[in-house]
């Protein structure tokens, strides 16, 4: 069944709001195809953008992809139109994610369409975050968002955060002396200006936030082993607020689910004032990520670790633009 060709200015606009979603390192590691003839989008995997040493089965790669697919969904949705999507349709093409079929509208879809406004305005921070606890009902609401997309977000109990943190703590220090931890650094990140500024991609100095001088805070430290001229120390939360994003398998179709539900559930928290930043080092390193799984139900494969709070917005980081991650064929 063929559906109606969509303007290619629309479908410029929708592929920039899909590639708004982050990714490790922010590699951007998608890529974009629009089928005139059948009028329907394809979600790519640009493998070259993978992180050999730490993605190395492309879990965060997909991930990635799984959040642009859904910004993707988002902006049609915004539009008023649905979303039907076939994951991993081909099983003899595994760069081919998803397959999107904008159809006509549906009722439900209005909810999803209202996190638009946060598509753009949605930013890592890693900036230090305020004490104020996320009242219960908005946690609720988080993890539901992730349930709808087929995830599990989970606000671990203190003892089990306790261990969650120790866990970031000892993938910290690893990453610090690691070898290919320093070589995806070196691709990944730019701490020249200069760079910085011709960049469309990876994580510029001015994104790394201050150097945690105290605290608890499960913060990345993107500088490595290395220094930034004029980046200054600060005190982070002594209590951060962390949330477990599971999925109940793990495989791939399971990664781009997760991919979906992490999204959803950071648009909804930008609209609701919160930020976040991953804290998903220890995810990296297979011996740290299963005993980040609470003990006590023993449920799901973790999939993001994910620092929430209130606290000022980080700064906007480039994207490629989309003339760079789109074809259009008739």
């Amino acid at each position: 069944m063929s559906t109606q060709p969509l303007p290619e200015e629309r479908v410029t606009a929708l592929v920039r709001d899909a590639a708004a979603a982050p990714s490790m390192h922010n590699a951007q590691p998608w890529r974009f195809r629009y089928l005139r003839d059948e009028g329907v989008f394809q979600v790519r995997a640009d493998f070259g953008r993978a992180l050999p040493h730490a993605d190395p089965d492309a879990r965060a790669l997909h991930i990635g992809c799984g959040a642009a697919l859904l910004n993707l969904r988002v902006a049609l949705a915004h539009e008023g139109r649905r979303a039907v999507v076939r994951l991993l349709p081909d099983p003899d093409d595994p760069a081919l994610l998803a397959v999107v079929r904008p159809a006509g509208p549906e009722r439900g879809e209005g909810e999803l369409g209202a996190l638009h406004p946060a598509v753009h305005r949605r930013h890592t921070s890693r900036l230090p975050f305020a004490e104020t606890e996320i009242p219960g009902t908005l946690r609720t609401a988080l993890s539901d968002a992730a349930r709808r997309e087929g995830g599990l977000l989970d606000f671990p109990s203190p003892w089990h955060l306790r261990w969650v943190l120790e866990l970031v703590e000892e993938a910290e220090a690893r990453n610090r002396t690691d070898r290919g931890e320093a070589e995806d650094l070196a691709r990944w990140t730019h701490v020249d200006t200069a760079v910085a500024d011709l960049a469309d991609d990876g994580i510029p100095g001015y994104a790394f936030g201050p150097r945690r001088l105290d605290g608890r805070a499960p913060v990345r430290d993107f500088a490595g082993a290395g220094r930034v001229p004029g980046r200054r120390p600060a005190r982070f939360e002594r209590s951060p607020q962390v949330a477990l994003l599971s999925t109940l398998k793990d495989r791939p179709e399971d990664w781009l689910r997760a991919g979906q539900a992490m999204e959803r559930v950071l648009l909804l928290a930008t609209l609701e004032d919160l930020v976040c930043s991953p804290a998903n080092q220890p995810v990296e390193w297979p011996d740290l990520r299963w005993p980040l799984r609470d003990p006590v139900s023993g449920r799901g494969q973790v999939q993001m670790v994910l620092r929430l709070g209130y606290g000022p917005p980080g700064p906007g980081t480039p994207r490629r633009p989309p003339d760079e991650v789109l074809d259009i064929e008739p």
